[in-house]
């Protein structure tokens, strides 16, 4: 949970401060905890969600899409077979916080794009155009000497 909170927070103590609470919660509330899942999948739902509602907080918000630097029309370039795994993480933390959070709950956390709406508020849409402009901007990243 402490990962899955870091990956979206990117900041130790307070994704320390969201796991504490978001397990307060979920043993105070565990009664409305209905077995349609895991107790784990619950517990991690809570603690994204809460994660968000920080970096809300914060006022950090997904990049707007009238203020990106990718087009969709523009071509990708091929993904290299051999990618380093800490390049690509050391990237990942690269992206801007919105594009890294579509990427890490998309990628990452197995969210689809109607689930990541829901968690983000925003449609499915711009959840499928913010992945496919982190995807590109991660790829660029990547690809950087």
């Amino acid at each position: 949970m402490y990962n899955v909170s870091m990956r979206i927070l990117n900041v130790k103590e307070d994704a320390e401060d969201v796991i504490q609470d978001s397990f307060v919660d979920a043993f105070k509330n565990l009664s409305s905890f209905r077995y349609e899942s895991t107790f784990g999948s619950w517990l991690k739902r809570i603690v994204i969600n809460k994660s968000i509602n920080q970096l809300k907080q914060k006022k950090i918000a997904l990049v707007p899409l009238d203020q990106h630097e990718y087009h969709l029309n523009e071509e990708i370039d091929p993904v290299i077979t051999t990618l380093d795994i800490q390049k690509i993480k050391t990237s990942i933390t690269m992206l801007p916080q919105g594009y890294r959070q579509i990427i890490n709950l998309y990628l990452i956390e197995g969210y689809d794009h109607i689930e990541i709406g829901e968690i983000l508020n925003i449609s499915v849409s711009t959840s499928k155009s913010q992945y496919h402009r982190a995807k590109k901007k991660l790829i660029k990243i990547i690809n950087t000497p």
